[in-house]
């Protein structure tokens, strides 16, 4: 959004405002401490902030909304900033949600930059009433309806990976009956989803924050992949969630890497950018670069500070643990 500034003095406020900020880091990381032009934009609002705009190690994707101070509501004005800014691809829960044109809109800005979409929400249902767990017909049936159309979507908008939830647990039956029901939904999903370029990214939930959840631990992941045995259904390792509920990152992460195509973030506590919380990320991301890991780095986490200042900082906490090539 333009504050009014004429564009030369604000080019050279973020960019010093931006500089003070890094050069800690930056030193500490061995990465450069100086800023170079802010961007190629006609428009103020998308201009870069930070660091070169050289695309980053791996492979890290921000949300629609992260980057609003300064690219204001746009998707398209955001995913500019976000290309400029060095990022290479962008999630979107929400997608379901957005109006067909939209999607289009959103599918052409990522082919112009050469961008990649990363997850959208594939299922709804999954924080009510037990969903798969119950075995009841009427709630597969949705979920498989849910499956249906998140094909169409990833048609549209170029999309890989869809996240999944199977939801609550049913109390009123055991854990094994629950486990088949699991199973059984995901092989009818996976059934669906056979010839066609979707893959589904089951994601394990910390029982902190979402009480009641059926699938929370690495175990159970393995357990599900093994059952269901199918390329279209996959591992979404939430780091943050992983932390909360078992810790023991690097280990599980190797423990499940064939089945591990998608990785998303978060400092815990607070579930805020990195070098917010307690996990070391620069030794996480440098352990998945060194297995050549390719796939993307979700940034599902909010930040820990507002405005134009809070987006800086939060671009550069990813350049501070991004892993050297």
């Amino acid at each position: 959004m333009d504050d009014g500034t004429p564009p030369m003095d604000r080019r050279t406020f973020i960019a010093a405002a931006s500089t003070a900020g890094l050069t800690g880091a930056a030193a500490a990381q061995g990465l450069p401490s100086t800023l170079p032009d802010p961007g190629r934009h006609a428009d103020p609002k998308i201009r870069r902030t930070t660091d070169s705009g050289a695309p980053f190690t791996l492979d890290y994707a921000p949300h629609f909304g992260m980057f609003h101070a300064h690219a204001g509501d746009d998707v398209v004005d955001q995913i500019n900033f976000m290309a400029d800014a060095g990022f290479r691809s962008i999630e979107d829960n929400w997608m379901r949600g957005r109006p067909v044109a939209e999607q289009e809109r959103i599918a052409s800005a990522l082919r112009d930059h050469n961008m990649r979409m990363g997850v959208f929400v594939a299922n709804n249902g999954g924080f009510g009433p037990p969903l798969l767990t119950s075995g009841d017909a009427g709630a597969r049936e949705q979920f498989l309806r849910d499956i249906r159309e998140s094909v169409d979507i990833a048609d549209r908008t170029g999309a890989i990976w869809a996240t999944s939830i199977p939801g609550n647990m049913d109390t009123s039956k055991s854990m094994a009956e629950q486990t088949r029901n699991v199973i059984d939904g995901y092989k009818a999903a996976a059934d669906i989803l056979d010839g066609t370029n979707l893959i589904l990214v089951c994601e394990p939930l910390n029982p902190r924050d979402h009480a009641g959840q059926w699938l929370v631990t690495t175990d159970q992941s393995l357990e599900l992949m093994k059952a269901v045995n199918s390329p279209n259904v996959r591992i979404l390792q939430d780091i943050y969630h992983q932390q909360a509920s078992e810790g023991n990152l690097i280990e599980n992460i190797d423990r499940i890497w064939d089945w591990m195509p998608y990785v998303q973030v978060g400092d815990n506590p607070g579930r805020k950018e990195p070098g917010t919380g307690e996990i070391h990320y620069a030794n996480v991301f440098k352990h998945l670069h060194q297995r050549g890991y390719t796939g993307i780095v979700g940034m599902e986490h909010g930040k820990s500070r507002g405005g134009k200042d809070g987006e800086i900082a939060l671009i550069e906490a990813y350049r501070a643990v991004d892993p050297t090539a």
